[in-house]
């Protein structure tokens, strides 16, 4: 994971506000090559033992409704680059067209199986594979849609120094987060204009922290989750 020269980073990034960021990155380096490696090597052998369960899960999915095994959608990672997230799906066919982008816990869209999954976070397994492919890492900033990135502040765009991350301390601290949408009138305004800002206090907390140890204890926390 080698940094790009601030000369090379994308205009809309090459801003005073996201400076101090990218110092604090460019000085851990070496870290961020590790960060790298590890990234790999562990994705890599979590997908090599959960072949079993991805595989029963993929059968259930598949029985309960009609629709794609995996859910694709188009989000932002590093340096603005658009790639398409994995899961497994836990909505309806195109649930997209006929909701919003994010999800409260009483959503109708929400299969009978998809419930059990999300409620056991094993929807974000096939995120292994986006690690692999290098879009994503397992600690960073959650990726958002074309749409939610396009409202970030100067300073937010700060965060896509990073690829983005399958967890976060903003993850985990927002966990519940559907449940903070239910009943919003407007679910895509309140995640806009509350949640997501929220989010990226801690988010940008983290960047200006960023330290391969901590990193390192937050992706164990989520691999033991998922063991």
């Amino acid at each position: 994971m080698i940094l790009r020269d601030w000369c090379d980073l994308p205009q809309d990034m090459q801003h005073p506000s996201i400076r101090s960021y990218y110092d604090v990155l460019h000085g851990k380096k070496y870290q961020l090559f590790l960060k790298f490696l590890l990234d790999r090597i562990i994705a890599g052998i979590l997908l090599i033992l959960l072949l079993p369960i991805l595989f029963v899960l993929a059968i259930c999915i598949k029985i309960d409704s009609p629709g794609e095994i995996f859910f694709r959608q188009k989000r932002i990672t590093r340096y603005g680059k658009e790639f398409y997230i994995y899961k497994f799906r836990t909505m309806v066919q195109n649930a997209e067209s006929v909701g919003a982008q994010v999800t409260s816990d009483n959503d109708a869209r929400i299969t009978k199986v998809g419930r059990q999954i999300r409620d056991l976070r094993l929807d974000e397994l096939p995120q292994l594979i986006n690690i692999l492919q290098g879009d994503m890492t397992f600690v960073g900033t959650r990726p958002e849609v074309p749409k939610y990135v396009a409202q970030y502040t100067e300073e937010m765009r700060a965060t896509l120094l990073m690829p983005a991350g399958v967890t976060s301390e903003a993850s985990i601290s927002y966990k519940d987060e559907s449940r903070l949408l239910e009943g919003a009138v407007n679910v895509d305004d309140v995640y806009v204009n509350k949640v997501l800002p929220e989010k990226m206090k801690v988010n940008l907390l983290s960047l200006q922290k960023f330290n391969l140890a901590t990193d390192f204890f937050l992706m164990l926390k989520t691999v033991r989750a998922v063991l």
